[in-house]
């Protein structure tokens, strides 16, 4: 990866840490929601995400916001988020960051 695309990454990475999921108080990011980042070298984003739980209530809105915040990322062209729910979410795939937050640490 360019150091172009690994900068590009790391707001990338910011941006979906500003996406949190209603229901646990902690971003998406650090949640494990996201599967997948990938960044082209013509700047374009494609992300693998999924929810806590397909009746999730925002399932129809996570994407959306999600592609609106990586969106706003300057550098960035073009943006494509896939939904996913193989593998299911599971609570092992927190970070270490968001346990300690949520005080199950």
């Amino acid at each position: 990866m360019t150091n172009l695309n690994k900068n590009l990454e790391e707001k990338v990475i910011e941006a979906l840490k500003r996406v949190h999921d209603p229901e646990i108080p902690v971003n998406i990011y650090d949640l494990g929601l996201i599967y997948e980042l990938r960044i082209d070298e013509t700047s374009n984003v494609y992300i693998k995400m999924t929810l806590t739980t397909p009746n999730c209530p925002v399932a129809e809105d996570m994407p959306g916001n999600v592609l609106q915040e990586v969106k706003s990322v300057e550098g960035v062209k073009d943006v494509k988020v896939e939904l996913v729910f193989d593998p299911p979410w599971d609570k092992d795939m927190i970070s270490e960051a968001a346990l300690l937050e949520l005080g199950l640490l």
